[in-house]
């Protein structure tokens, strides 16, 4: 997922998608505590479009 393709979505939409994300790094966490995670850069990947996906609902805030 790239900052170009969140620009342009609307506030909602991006609050739809960070509590997606929430959720999906959440299980992630809860399968590598319980040892069944065999990939441990999703986490990594998950933490970053968190912050990809924050960055934009500042962004749409401020206009």
């Amino acid at each position: 997922m790239n900052y170009i393709d969140l620009k342009d979505k609307s506030e909602a939409d991006l609050l739809v998608m960070l509590k997606e994300k929430k959720l999906e790094l959440f299980t992630l966490n809860a399968k590598q505590r319980t040892m069944q995670l065999t990939n441990t850069t999703e986490l990594r990947v998950a933490k970053k479009d968190i912050a990809r996906i924050q960055t934009a609902i500042t962004a749409a805030r401020s206009k």
